[in-house]
């Protein structure tokens, strides 16, 4: 069957075109709306209730829709998309199993404040509560993990909705917002009429920051000795990764970023301490408890960064703590300097007074135990090492690729070792912890990002549970490089139970596996083995090399450890160091 499709506009011509006052359906408003908002790439996967929505992409070739092959592998693509670049990500499912498969998707996001229009297709309105086929109250189940959810009974409610979705999605703490479209909505008629104010009661976020807690913070820092700031992803997100250089330049306080917070800070510079908390450096963890002055930045004192509270940064004077959302002040540390706002406006207005803090002595320290504490690990010509195989990607990109990663020790290895320049390359699911993310999400920071190297570090349980995602790569020439850490076992789960349950190993092995460059060949990407450092960097080179898709099974040791660890209950200053105690 031959298909008509419409030729490609300029971006002025198209605009014309979508704004015309036209007599048309709920699905193609959606997908005007959406290309007004500048989407440029949708995520999805179709089914019943979102057919006419689907019908409405045939032949409009100005709308960019990639087929995943899971829901999950659309959301965390959308995520993945929206880290990378700073856009909004948007996903569409169907209703039932199809929105279902977004929770944890979702979830992850809502998390880690991943701005995402999540946009689900429900049955007809007089079927909504029957029980019918398909029919889950989707918005019910997400209520919790959704910054705010719409169930569209009138067509004519679509413009309005879908513009208010992006600029929540978008603003403030950011986070996703689901758009539920009945399927008879998507088929009814109205005329077009385009949405471009947004006047939502209720809702009106922080930004601009309160001038006098400003200069309660420059106060403390001026008398301050022994300072130091903790990074977080809230800083990545307000796109402010050169103020806090400023800051820190001007201030002269030394940095530890957490693992969302990783690449909002140059790594190479001489004031990073490295990550904190439960697998953070001895230089940063060290430095936390004995501050006299502790700034939290975009960061929102996570458990992992903290450990037990009750031991937290024993010595500190004051706490100041920079966020958007005014619940994060206070909830797991009490703070004596609150500043609400957005981290870039905060910091750009703190920059215009900050002086330096009484920190040169303790600079001296800091540096002194980074130069006597590096990590470390048991490096061997006899094996391949999964730490050295993050220091080859780091050196060989020269910290310049986005880099995604899974969930457990790859995770950890990588934010450990990569040596990261640029805010927005590290892509990885932090709050939530959900394996099955790395690769999907690596899709969508190379779909957002399609002149970067995009390398997704992935463990060999993890990159399983989204594995059929290698075929959108294949079939799109998708060029990420997916590298699976293969130790056979569920590695952050095994070192677990040697160090805390007495070497009790129970239900961790992953022997059973496929051969990995057997299922990409299978799916039509190229793969590759390495055993040895020479192999590894033979084949990572070849990888380089490769214009396409390649997936590369480097086997490491089954029983290698992350450190340094703090144990849950221990405080960040009981750190096991491992080969380097």
């Amino acid at each position: 069957m031959n298909v008509q499709t419409e030729p490609k506009r300029s971006k002025e011509e198209l605009i014309d075109k979508l704004m015309k006052p036209d007599l048309i359906t709920g699905s193609e408003i959606l997908l005007r709306s959406l290309l007004l908002e500048g989407v440029d790439c949708v995520f999805g996967y179709p089914g019943g209730a979102v057919l006419y929505i689907y019908d409405a992409m045939h032949g409009f070739s100005d709308f960019n829709h990639l087929l995943t092959r899971h829901e999950q592998g659309a959301i965390h693509a959308a995520d993945g998309y929206a880290r990378s670049t700073g856009k909004v990500g948007v996903c569409i499912a169907t209703s039932g199993p199809g929105a279902t498969n977004l929770v944890t998707g979702i979830a992850t996001a809502y998390m880690d404040s991943v701005p995402l229009v999540v946009i689900t297709g429900n049955v007809a309105t007089n079927f909504i509560g029957t029980d019918a086929f398909q029919e889950a109250d989707i918005t019910g189940i997400t209520m919790p993990i959704t910054k705010h959810s719409y169930l569209v009974r009138d067509v004519n409610d679509l413009p309005r909705i879908i513009h208010e979705a992006f600029h929540i999605a978008n603003s403030g703490r950011k986070g996703p917002v689901l758009i539920d479209i009945p399927k008879d909505v998507s088929a009814h008629k109205t005329i077009f009429k385009p949405v471009s104010d947004v006047n939502i009661r209720g809702y009106n976020p922080t930004v601009q920051p309160n001038k006098l807690q400003v200069d309660k913070l420059l106060k403390a820092i001026e008398e301050a000795e022994r300072p130091v700031i903790i990074a977080g992803g809230g800083v990545v997100y307000a796109d402010a990764s050169q103020e806090l250089i400023e800051f820190v330049n001007a201030t002269q306080i030394p940095v530890a970023t957490t693992l969302l917070g990783l690449s909002g800070f140059p790594s190479a510079h001489e004031l990073w301490l490295g990550m904190p908390g439960m697998h953070g450096t001895y230089t940063a963890n060290t430095a936390i408890q004995n501050a006299d002055l502790l700034i939290s930045i975009g960061s929102r004192f996570d458990d992992r960064v903290t450990m037990n509270l009750n031991g937290f940064a024993p010595r500190v004077k004051t706490i100041a703590h920079i966020d958007v959302d005014p619940a994060e002040i206070g909830k797991n540390v009490k703070t004596d300097i609150p500043c609400v706002g957005d981290v870039k406006a905060v910091l750009a207005l703190a920059n215009q007074k900050a002086k330096p803090a009484k920190s040169a002595a303790w600079i001296a320290e800091v540096q002194a135990n980074k130069e006597k504490f590096p990590l470390k690990y048991g490096d061997t010509e006899t094996e391949l090492k999964p730490q050295f195989v993050v220091e080859m990607i780091s050196e060989t990109t020269k910290g310049e690729a986005i880099v995604t990663t899974d969930v457990g020790q790859h995770q950890m290895w990588a934010a450990q070792f990569y040596k990261f320049k640029n805010p927005r390359s590290l892509v990885t699911s932090g709050g939530l912890g959900t394996m099955g993310f790395g690769f999907p999400s690596a899709i969508g920071a190379q779909m957002g990002n399609p002149d970067k190297l995009v390398v997704s570090i992935n463990g060999d349980g993890g990159v399983q549970m989204c594995a059929q995602e290698l075929a959108i790569c294949a079939i799109n020439n998708i060029p990420v490089k997916i590298v699976i850490l293969n130790n056979q076992v569920l590695g952050m789960v095994r070192q677990w139970q040697e160090i805390i349950y007495d070497n009790r190993y129970s239900h961790i092995d992953l022997a059973g596996s496929p051969d990995f460059v057997k299922l990409a060949e299978a799916y039509g990407v190229k793969g590759l083995r390495a055993t040895t450092k020479e192999e590894a960097r033979k084949v990572w080179q070849e990888a380089l090399d490769t214009p396409g898709p390649v997936l590369i099974d480097f086997v490491v040791p089954k029983g290698e450890n992350v450190f340094p660890m703090v144990k849950a209950g221990d405080t960040i200053s009981d750190m096991l160091m491992g080969d380097s105690e």
